[in-house]
C-alpha cells in the first residue's frame, strides 16, 4: 500500500439535530449541508479512517468508541419520527481507537476504551452528509469534561501524528453555541463580534492561536456565544493538531448567528 498522504483537519459545524434530512423550505441548512457535500473534494486523497471529535460526548479524561460496528445513536429530542430510522453502517476502527489511546496515554492522558458506545449525532449526521457512503472507518473521540481548552490544545498535539497515517480529524461543534441566540436578532451583533475574533485567531501562527484559544472566554461576547464552551472545544483539539495557521472554509449567518468553519494544513 503506497504511503498515506497527510490529511489536513477540519473544524466543522454539525447542524441542528437531524436537520439536513428533514424539510427544509426556508433553506436554513443549504448552504451548510453544501459545505459538508464538498469536503471530500477538498481533500489530498480519501482518508484511511476519520477520527471526530464530538461536543456531544463528556468524559472524565478521554475515551474512544471501540466498536467494529457501531452504534448509533439519536441524542436529539422531539424530532420527527423518520429521523430516528436514519442510518449511517460506517464500520469502526478498533486498531485505530487504540493508537488513540496509546498516543495520549505516552503524553500521561487518561484514556479509555469504550466497546458499548455508540456515534452521537454530532458524528454521524455531518458524516452522513459530507460520506454518504458510509465506507471509511469511524472513531469518535470524548472530550475531557473539565472543558480545559489548554488540555484539548495539547491533546490535539499529541494526535497529531495520525494525519501522517492517513487519518481525517475532524472536531464537530458550532462556532457559535446559544440556544436562546439561535433566531434572535439581538444575538446578530454579539456573534459577528466573536466570530470575527475567531477568524483572527484561527488564522494567527500557531504559538499565538494556542495563547488565544486557552483564553477564548476573554474574547469578545465569548459567553454570550458560548454559555458552555463543549461546542468550542473540538476546535481546539483540530487546532492542536496543526502548526500552520488556519483557514475559513466556512461562513455564514445561520438563524441570525454567525457560524463558521476552518481547516488547517
Amino acid at each position: 500500500m503506497n504511503k498515506p498522504a497527510c490529511q489536513p483537519t477540519f473544524f466543522i459545524p454539525h447542524g441542528g439535530g437531524p436537520c439536513f434530512f428533514m424539510d427544509d423550505p426556508a433553506g436554513t441548512w443549504t448552504q451548510m449541508a453544501a459545505f459538508l457535500r464538498g469536503l471530500p473534494k477538498t481533500l489530498p486523497e480519501p482518508p484511511r479512517a476519520i477520527l471526530v471529535i464530538s461536543g456531544h460526548w463528556e468524559t472524565q479524561g478521554f475515551a474512544t468508541t471501540d466498536s467494529a460496528k457501531p452504534d448509533l445513536l439519536f441524542d436529539y429530542y422531539n424530532f420527527p419520527p423518520h429521523t430516528y430510522e436514519l442510518r449511517y453502517p460506517a464500520p469502526g476502527a478498533p486498531a485505530l481507537a487504540e493508537k488513540v489511546a496509546d498516543l495520549l496515554k505516552q503524553q500521561g492522558y487518561q484514556t479509555t476504551l469504550d466497546k458499548t458506545r455508540g456515534l452521537d449525532h454530532g458524528v454521524f449526521i455531518p458524516l452522513k452528509v459530507a460520506f454518504p457512503e458510509a465506507d471509511i472507518p469511524v472513531v469518535e473521540l470524548s472530550l475531557d469534561k473539565g472543558l480545559d481548552p489548554a488540555l484539548h490544545l495539547a491533546v490535539g498535539h499529541a494526535l497529531a501524528p495520525l494525519r501522517d497515517e492517513g487519518v481525517l480529524i475532524l472536531g464537530a461543534g458550532m462556532s457559535f453555541h446559544n440556544m436562546r441566540g439561535y433566531g434572535d436578532p439581538k444575538f446578530t451583533q454579539p456573534s459577528q463580534a466573536f466570530d470575527q475574533w475567531l477568524l483572527e485567531t484561527v488564522t494567527a501562527p500557531a504559538d499565538r492561536r494556542a495563547e488565544q484559544l486557552t483564553h477564548w472566554a476573554e474574547a469578545p461576547a465569548a459567553r454570550l456565544s458560548h454559555p458552555r464552551e463543549e461546542h468550542l472545544l473540538p476546535l481546539m483539539v483540530v487546532a492542536g493538531a496543526s502548526d500552520k495557521p488556519g483557514t475559513r472554509v466556512y461562513s455564514e449567518t445561520v438563524m441570525e448567528t454567525a457560524l463558521s468553519g476552518f481547516r488547517f494544513d
